[in-house]
């Protein structure tokens, strides 16, 4: 019986406290007057991206990240030109936010708010 309670008991601490994975929180925002196409964000291991992103309008995506390397985004402007633009490091087990928001004749802008930073960074 005494086992039952403290078996009951772990669980609702776990339960409770929950479990968290790293993972990085991505915003890419359209600030522009004009639609973005083939936009493509890639990072350690994979990437993501989306289609089109109409000016005001915000893609969320959410990854993992597994090695370390840098970031980089790809997109196709209104005048159907091809842009690059290089992004901060990320290392396996950062966690936080990282928002790219593009702007009117500007290059696109990255903030990254972390929570834990990986070691070795």
């Amino acid at each position: 019986m005494r086992t039952l309670k403290l078996l009951a008991a772990l669980a609702a601490a776990l339960t409770l406290t929950g479990c968290h994975s790293a993972a990085i929180a991505a915003t890419i925002s359209n600030h522009t007057s004009a639609p973005l196409s083939l936009i493509e964000l890639d990072y350690p291991s994979a990437s993501f991206g989306t289609q089109t992103l109409a000016p005001g309008q915000d893609f969320h995506y959410r990854f993992k990240i597994i090695g370390s390397g840098a970031t980089t985004i790809l997109w196709t402007d209104a005048a159907h030109q091809d842009h690059k633009s290089s992004g901060p490091t990320l290392r396996d087990g950062d966690d936080g936010k990282l928002t790219i928001t593009f702007n009117p004749g500007a290059n696109p802008t990255w903030n990254l708010e972390l929570l834990h930073h990986a070691p070795g960074s």
